[in-house]
């Protein structure tokens, strides 16, 4: 099932379609023209059944797609990476 990923540049984030009424949120700040994921976050009812693998196979692929090279900066993106060495050319 495909996910719909909306881009938010003004908020610096992307937002991820789960289910019904929620949705994902990665937030991001750029530096030294690396984004700098910030932080993940999944609703709370929906923890525990794979929207956070769903939340990043969604949003890597949208970001390598513009180019960006990104630092894990939240827990669960650098546990993400360590586990998915398909991802690594996207570390800064």
């Amino acid at each position: 099932m495909k996910h719909t990923v909306i881009y938010d540049r003004e908020n610096e984030c992307f937002r991820v379609h789960l289910e019904g009424e929620y949705y994902a949120v990665v937030r991001y700040q750029f530096f030294d023209k690396a984004m700098h994921i910030t932080s993940t976050k999944v609703p709370e009812v929906l923890q525990g059944k794979g929207y956070g693998k769903i939340m990043m196979e969604s949003v890597l692929p949208m970001i390598e797609t513009q180019g960006f090279k990104i630092v894990p900066v939240c827990s669960y993106v650098k546990h993400y990476l360590d586990r998915h060495p398909e991802w690594q050319h996207l570390r800064a």
